[in-house]
């Protein structure tokens, strides 16, 4: 990656001189000068319909001495082009984030926000904390949807999670298939080469569709050496959730119906944990202690090289003298 900086920026202070010239300057010439020669006749000066070339450009000297001291003051700050490199060693963490995106995942228990939109935000901001591991999204109701395979390109991941709605708005028969969707998360990760490779399994219902068992979902990705972190959503007893009607949408409250025993089970068959979450707030946490606990064995070593560009400056504000000098000492020279 190529860089620019400054060896010693605070001499670029220095150019707030050059207004404080400029405006001397000025304040100078509104007094008046002294005029250089005293004309007896002043027709040939009357008689001209524009002032001569030399009177336009009698400013020239002193904007070019300007100009050559904004480049000695940039070119004293030292500013320097350099590559920089880095070396990751190690490696990080397979992460593949199940999400269940049945109806019930409607439900506003998690205020300001549904569970859907809640868990949404929350793993929005743990993709983001995981800079070197390769995370992969799952989506099931009825049925699961490979939603994107492990990757580092997070920005890609985000936008399939934005993507992300109810079952019932995307047109996808409801239900809560938690051993397919678990069962599709271990597929992404069958072929991953690294050692750590987790699930983060996140449902607010029982299995309810699917071909697949839950408990034997886990057993396979035990098998694979997967661990699987699973996460309850939803407050215990009746909840609101919003429900379309012929009068249009209300709330109606239902009871949640969250098996807690079963996503136990997977937790503990694959040597992971269980997590109850009730709020916004307690999800968040629940999150960042996953991500305390799958740490990357990650090494990231930097260096650069810088090449010098003070002289790249400092010649053409040595030419820019030399040109004043000449102008004042010829063309433009003012006599006394």
């Amino acid at each position: 990656m190529n860089t620019l900086r400054f060896a010693t920026p605070w001499l670029l202070l220095g150019l707030l001189l050059l207004p404080l010239l400029l405006r001397r300057r000025r304040s100078l010439g509104r007094k008046g000068d002294a005029p250089a020669l005293r004309f007896a006749d002043t027709r040939p000066v009357r008689s001209a319909d524009r002032p001569p070339l030399r009177v336009r450009l009698r400013n020239l000297p002193y904007g070019l001495r300007m100009g050559a001291l904004a480049l000695v003051i940039v070119g004293m700050a030292r500013p320097q082009t350099g590559h920089t490199q880095e070396v990751i060693e190690g490696e990080g963490v397979d992460i593949v984030v199940a999400l269940d995106i049945s109806g019930s995942m409607a439900s506003l228990d998690f205020e300001p926000e549904n569970r859907l939109e809640a868990a949404r935000e929350v793993i929005r901001d743990f993709v983001q904390r995981r800079d070197f591991d390769r995370i992969g999204l799952v989506v099931f109701a009825r049925t699961a949807f490979d939603q994107s395979p492990p990757t580092v390109d997070h920005l890609v991941l985000e936008r399939q999670l934005d993507q992300i709605d109810l079952a019932t708005k995307l047109g996808v028969q409801d239900g809560t298939a938690i051993g397919l969707g678990l069962a599709n998360a271990a597929a992404m990760l069958e072929s991953s080469d690294v050692e750590s490779r987790i699930v983060i399994l996140l449902t607010d219902g029982a299995n309810n569709a699917g071909e697949i068992d839950p408990l034997t979902a886990a057993t396979a990705a035990e098998a694979l050496g997967i661990r699987v972190y699973t996460i309850g959503m939803g407050r215990p007893g009746q909840v609101p959730i919003p429900m379309d009607s012929f009068f249009g949408q209300r709330i109606v409250y239902v009871e949640s119906e969250l098996d807690e025993e079963t996503l136990q089970g997977i937790a503990e068959a694959t040597g992971g944990r269980y997590y109850r979450a009730t709020n916004a707030q307690g999800l968040a946490s629940i999150y960042a202690e996953i991500d305390a606990l799958e740490q990357s064995e990650v090494e990231v070593r930097s260096w650069a090289r810088y090449r010098e560009l003070a002289a790249y400056l400092l010649w053409p504000a040595a030419l820019l003298l030399a040109l004043d000098l000449g102008l004042r000492a010829t063309w433009l020279r003012r006599l006394p």
